[in-house]
């Protein structure tokens, strides 16, 4: 299906994911999914118990209201937008979400929770009504997100808060059976309360907030949308206030709806080894393959240079003061330490105590980064593109260069991969039976008649 007709992109998408059927979606799209809701689960879990997380719930459950949907890793019940609010949060708490490269984007921490819960809220949904709205979900932000691209993330917003809301309406209306009209104005309604600012992340809780806010927006969209309330009927292609107008500055409509039907962006989605910012993730792995192969020790080494893309060095280089655990992960030179001093970057090494650690701090004075002049001239499709030189102590120099991070859907986890992923993450909260159990669930969906059992099963019961 291709389209590029700037004034027919938005109602396009609209018609093509109101429309979407299970059979229409290929097997390996949907095998591809199913590790993506695996993923999802893991992140929603390990987050819900994470500060930011339980403020937030907190703060739905001093507002009261009729419990409708579950709060994955809590024994607790919220109203429908309340209890996405939460979960996306949670999705997106830790930096283990999954990522589409041209869009900036994290979808399974927002349509994973939106379709668990709003199915919940609905009654009668099946696993296959389950996974085609996540596909639904994925097609529209991931594409949307991808024209975009770069630009956007440059101008200072954070794509996880403005282009998620597109993710969850369009997740949320195809689980409620909306029209393409109804659709339309889903995604018009949600793309309008957009919001995220990137310098959250020197610091702030609230970057996580922005997954949690764009969830209930999508939420909130479709619902309104069905009782007949209008949105931006042109939300992604108005010259004038549209989305990709006003929070890119170019408008490539192709991007959006070339290919629909054909080339499934739900695949091109890759997963996170690291809990850190996806763009630096090149250069741990460099630094990584450095470490084991000549068997360095932080005391062997004199120096670190990392050349990188001008997104990552504007998202990621900037100076280390410990600010926080979210600023830790965001930060190319705390993430390069990390693997010089224990070879990983995951959960254990992003701590309050850790990214205090005075002999890290001291070693970071050690760390570089710069504008890679031939990475940059390779364009965006090489933006986590990274080359690091090592010196040590001794005057040897080693270079290593990763063209495609590990995780990425051109240098994949291995299904085993996501899986042990999944087992280390979700088996410290759930315990190892019950994670295994979830396991089976998710790679079942498709023939599940219904999905309250897998909710129940991650809510903490």
């Amino acid at each position: 299906m291709k389209n590029d007709s700037r004034a027919g992109a938005s109602r396009v998408m609209a018609e093509f994911t109101s429309a979407l059927t299970f059979e229409r979606v290929p097997g390996q799209v949907i095998a591809h999914l199913k590790l993506s809701v695996l993923d999802g689960i893991a992140c929603c879990l390990v987050g819900a118990g994470l500060p930011w997380t339980r403020k937030v719930a907190d703060m739905i459950a001093g507002e009261g209201g009729v419990p409708a949907a579950t709060v994955i890793g809590a024994r607790r019940s919220f109203p429908l937008s309340g209890a996405v609010l939460v979960n996306a949060t949670a999705g997106h708490a830790f930096e283990l979400d999954d990522i589409h490269r041209d869009a900036i984007l994290h979808p399974n921490s927002i349509a994973v929770p939106v379709a668990l819960n709003t199915a919940e809220y609905l009654g009668g949904a099946s696993g296959r009504d389950v996974l085609t709205a996540i596909v639904a979900g994925y097609e529209a932000g991931n594409r949307i997100g991808a024209a975009a691209g770069t630009d956007l993330l440059l101008r200072g917003f954070h794509p996880q808060g403005v282009i998620g809301p597109f993710t969850a309406a369009a997740t949320a209306a195809r689980l409620m059976n909306l029209s393409a009209d109804e659709t339309l104005n889903a995604m018009g309604i949600a793309g309008s309360l957009g919001a995220g600012l990137m310098a959250a992340q020197e610091g702030a809780m609230v970057k996580r907030l922005h997954s949690g806010n764009a969830a209930e927006a999508g939420v909130r969209g479709a619902l309104l949308a069905r009782d007949g309330f209008t949105g931006i009927s042109d939300v992604v292609e108005a010259d004038y206030g549209g989305f990709l107008a006003a929070f890119s500055g170019k408008i490539e409509l192709d991007r959006v709806t070339g290919g629909l039907g054909d080339i499934w962006e739900t695949a091109a989605t890759g997963f996170k080894p690291h809990a850190t910012v996806t763009s630096i993730h090149a250069a741990l792995d460099a630094l990584s393959a450095i470490r084991e192969k000549h068997g360095l020790k932080p005391a062997d080494i004199a120096a670190i240079r990392a050349g990188v893309s001008n997104p990552t060095y504007v998202h990621c280089a900037w100076p280390y003061e410990a600010q926080s655990i979210t600023a830790a992960q965001m930060n190319i030179y705390y993430g390069l330490a990390m693997i010089a001093f224990h070879g990983r970057a995951f959960t254990e090494q992003f701590t309050d105590d850790a990214i205090r650690e005075p002999e890290v701090l001291a070693f970071i004075n050690r760390i570089s980064a710069e504008v890679d002049p031939e990475i940059e001239a390779r364009g965006p499709a090489f933006r986590h593109m990274a080359r690091v030189r090592v010196t040590t102590t001794d005057g040897r120099t080693f270079e290593e260069t990763v063209t495609h991070r590990k995780g990425s859907p051109d240098n994949p986890l291995s299904p085993d991969e996501v899986e042990a992923k999944y087992m280390a993450l979700a088996g410290g909260v759930l315990g190892a039976d019950k994670a295994q159990a979830v396991r089976d669930m998710v790679f079942a969906l498709d023939r599940a008649d219904e999905v309250e059992s897998l909710t129940y099963a991650i809510s903490g019961n």
